[in-house]
């Protein structure tokens, strides 16, 4: 059997599985999607966002992306958090990085992987503005895990920048901003931030026409 059938065999004993436990659990997903959180994660394979919260299919909406960044170029994240935030009415939108990030990584060095280099320049950003504080790390493991800490707090407040949350902390007070990194060798979850709706930014981010 190759690897994609199995694939197949596997979902085909889920799907099997969860008909048996609740005979209208599909009918339910089918009907409607009520989610109460966005989940903005890393692609790692390893970090799979339902399984590290125990949630069912239904309770979030994901998007990933390389090292979970919150790019305002980025047109794939951008039109997940509107339709996420003003049509689905989250609660919560959750930034979620995990040590051992290679995204993070590897914009940490001065070496060159390609296409990739253009998307890790947002993490040099980050660097670059936190340069002091990691500087003084000596341990680098301790600065590697420093750095994931630091990425997702700045992509946090990459969202409280958006005209989408800002318009909508504006008109609904909702949603909150979580900022959380994964451990990959616990499986727990660290909260490193948070931004409650109508959270203060720096009034250069501000926009008073929303």
């Amino acid at each position: 059997m190759k690897s994609y059938e199995k694939l197949l065999l596997e979902n085909k004993a889920w799907a099997a599985e969860q008909q048996d436990a609740d005979p209208e659990f599909f009918k339910r997903l089918q009907d409607q999607q009520a989610p109460e959180f966005l989940w903005i994660g890393c692609s790692d394979s390893r970090v799979p966002p339902n399984q590290i919260t125990n949630t069912q299919p239904g309770e979030m909406f994901i998007h990933r992306n390389i090292a979970n960044l919150v790019v305002n170029t980025d047109l794939n994240l951008l039109s997940v958090l509107q339709y996420a935030v003003e049509v689905l009415k989250v609660k919560h939108v959750i930034v979620c990085g995990h040590y051992g990030c290679g995204g993070v990584k590897a914009a940490m060095t001065n070496k060159s992987f390609g296409l990739i280099d253009n998307w890790l320049k947002e993490i040099k950003d980050v660097i670059r503005m936190h340069k002091e504080e990691l500087d003084v790390i000596a341990d680098d493991y301790q600065k590697f895990d420093r750095m994931v800490e630091i990425n997702v707090k700045e992509q946090v407040l990459s969202l409280a920048k958006t005209t989408i949350i800002q318009h909508a902390w504006k008109n609904g007070h909702l949603p909150h901003l979580h900022g959380w990194v994964y451990g990959l060798k616990d499986g727990l979850i660290k909260p490193v931030c948070e931004l409650v709706a109508d959270s203060e930014i720096d009034p250069i981010y501000k926009f008073d026409n929303l």
